[in-house]
């Protein structure tokens, strides 16, 4: 089926191709006018995603939503950027405004055909018209980005307050290990267990424990063509639509095709012929909670005196309802998520500073000529933390983590600290200062979030790292042979050895049982290949009783925990 349409912002003609994957391969004479496509054809596909994804990230969902959403939209905004413009555009790479304005103007140009002539109109918009676009829409929403950090922290101080640091590390592994230290003033004892409510309304569900990650390269001596292979797995939740919006650009000097997001110009994974790129999260400790102590003025203290807060007033739309009037208030560090009597909580995020909109600066890399260009554009890329790998035609492969990793002096961020001036940033860390890796002697590297920063490196980038797992399956399995190719590398990508599974199951050969089922599923646990495929049963109990933490005593409720077959069938 062929469609014409006739879109303004184009400068000349522009031809999209969807192949029978649903594909879009945009073919323009220019590189605006391909930006440009691009944004029209995903409002095509995406409009009420990208709508809703807009609204929620400028806390506009009130509008069409109703009243209830007001405290949600109140949140969203506290977590914009509120910069200088003109300094958030310059701290990407060249051209990046330029190519968001020509994306955002073929997003305006499909959602003036939707409220011009309602046959295009999404079925969803049953009861609003979809909005235009700013371009700095997409520069100003920043709380889509994964961070997790924030988490880890406030969970780490509800603990110590409440059951101590033997506690605490038994619940939470921190690598490099260190004894945990309370920083000076600071009293756990105010802190509230919802003091990042707020938070989580602006960011959506909690970040901690998402499954992670994996990327691999591996270098032209171990694969069966002489030449490199790349795959990567975001492992982000599989929703309808999907986060991923797969996409072929292509126009004099850009020609690269993979996977972006549908409200964000250009391709984040993915190869341009010359260069291949895909991404793991790397996760930097980018976040900060700041407890204050405050009077009722809305002041806090801060070097020995007290410190106004800043008030932004602000109206929220509520459809078919009259406006809300909201109040914001920030810190110099942040945004204020919570107040108490006597004490605010404030949040600083590396990700609410310049060039840190999420996945922006895949712009800056995307074209780049080969391994250096694609390097050094990695001294630009904000937030999130990632471990970029690549892959050439040349046989050249690496890894370049990048991110902005804040200074902290005589502290390490692993706990809310005080906000009365001694716990400061001290500006960020050299991309450069990371370790990174070219032409490994090994022919292969993996990422999986795992820590990879080695003991006695002088920066530090969390101490909250994931477990090793999933790294070191990867990393077990590309050591033991040569000879690779890409079906190689997809049924890797699907492999479900699980290595805890297989480290624990020596120490069953110690345990017995008088109850003939619990004697009977250690059995079955022991002769099990620890493979968590969907259709295991000696999986299904071993996920079930490692989740109630190993004891034998909980194997005999881990069974009356699952249903057999039989039943779920007859149910």
């Amino acid at each position: 089926m062929t469609a014409t349409y006739v879109v303004p912002a184009l400068a000349e003609p522009v031809e999209i191709l969807v192949d029978r994957w649903g594909v879009p391969h945009i073919y323009a004479r220019s590189p605006g006018d391909v930006f440009v496509a691009q944004g029209f054809n995903a409002a095509r596909d995406r409009l009420f995603q990208i709508d809703l994804w807009r609204r929620r990230g400028l806390g506009l969902l009130s509008e069409v939503l109703g009243g209830e959403y007001v405290e949600q939209d109140r949140a969203a905004r506290l977590f914009l950027y509120r910069g200088d413009m003109a300094a958030e555009w310059l701290a990407y790479g060249p051209g990046t405004e330029r190519v968001t304005r020509a994306f955002v103007a073929g997003i305006n140009a499909f959602v003036a055909l939707c409220r011009d002539r309602r046959e295009h109109l999404p079925p969803e918009f049953s009861h609003h018209l979809p909005a235009y676009w700013a371009p700095e829409d997409v520069a100003r929403i920043r709380s889509h980005g994964l961070f997790a950090n924030l988490e880890d922290e406030v969970a780490r101080a509800l603990t110590l307050r409440d059951h101590g640091s033997a506690v605490e590390d038994l619940r939470r592994v921190r690598e490099p290990a260190r004894p945990l230290r309370v920083p000076e003033g600071l009293d756990l004892s105010v802190i509230p267990d919802d003091v990042l409510r707020v938070y989580r309304l602006a960011t959506g569900a909690p970040r901690a424990g998402l499954d992670g990650s994996n990327n691999w390269v591996i270098g032209p001596s171990r694969t069966a063509s002489g030449r490199p292979l790349l795959a990567n797995d975001p492992h982000r939740a599989v929703t309808l639509p999907s986060l991923r919006y797969i996409a072929h650009l292509s126009a004099p000097g850009v020609d690269v095709i993979g996977a972006g997001e549908p409200a964000l110009p250009g391709i984040s994974i993915g190869h341009n012929g010359r260069i291949a790129f895909g991404l793991t999260i790397f996760p930097i400790d980018q976040e900060d909670l700041y407890v204050y102590e405050t009077n009722d003025r809305h002041e806090y203290r801060y070097q020995g005196r007290w410190e106004p807060m800043e008030r932004i007033r602000e109206t929220v739309p509520v459809r078919d309802g009259d406006p809300v009037p909201v109040e914001l208030w920030f810190t110099r560090h942040g945004p204020v998520i919570h107040e108490g009597e006597g004490s605010a909580f404030a949040v600083r995020a590396a990700w609410l500073e310049e060039g840190m909109a999420p996945y922006l600066g895949s712009m800056d890399y995307m074209e780049a000529s080969g391994p250096d260009e694609f390097v050094a554009a990695m001294r630009r890329w904000g937030a999130p933390g990632e471990n970029q790998v690549y892959a050439a035609p040349d046989g050249t492969i690496g890894w370049r983590p990048a991110g902005r990793v804040p200074r902290r002096s005589g502290w390490d961020g692993t706990l809310p600290v005080p906000g009365d001036g001694r716990y400061e940033w001290d500006g960020f860390v050299d991309v450069d200062e990371l370790p990174s890796v070219r032409d490994p002697g090994q022919g292969w590297w993996a990422t999986a979030n795992q820590r990879n920063v080695p003991d006695g490196h002088p920066v530090t980038v969390t101490r909250d790292w994931y477990a090793p797992f999933r790294y070191e399956r990867v990393g077990e399995v590309l050591a033991s042979r040569t000879g690779w190719t890409v079906e190689d590398c997809v049924r890797l990508q699907t492999d479900y050895v699980s290595l805890p599974a297989r480290r624990i199951q020596p120490v069953l050969d110690g345990l017995s049982a008088d109850d003939p089922k619990v004697a009977a599923a250690l059995e079955t646990l022991r002769r099990w290949d620890a493979t968590l495929s969907a259709d295991s049963g000696a999986a299904a109990l071993f996920e079930v009783w490692y989740r109630r933490h190993l004891r034998p005593g909980l194997l005999d409720a881990a069974l009356s925990r699952l249903v057999p077959a039989d039943r779920r069938a007859a149910a």
